[in-house]
């Protein structure tokens, strides 16, 4: 996220509205619900967390503990199980 300086985009008369509430302080003007992106959506870490869970899983359903994984990809043994519970659960 960068930042504008609401002079360069925002006529005189909204810059005075605003600064009635917020004087000098900054604001985050949150996209509108049309405009908002998914987690993920712009860059590949969805894609690569899916890849790492199904190599997971993989190597579970292969005879590896969930405490071996756990060390492995630095996850909690818990983080583990629910990553193979998920992927057993879509698989039915």
């Amino acid at each position: 996220m960068s930042y504008i300086k609401a002079a360069d985009v925002l006529p005189k008369e909204i810059i005075d509205l605003i600064q009635n509430y917020i004087d000098g302080e900054y604001i985050y003007v949150p996209r509108k619900e049309i405009n908002r992106k998914t987690w993920g959506e712009n860059t590949k870490s969805k894609e690569l967390i899916l890849c790492r869970n199904m190599e997971i899983y993989e190597k579970y359903t292969d005879g590896i503990s969930i405490d071996h994984l756990s060390k492995t990809y630095y996850l909690s043994p818990k983080s583990i199980q629910k990553i193979i519970a998920k992927i057993k659960l879509d698989n039915q």
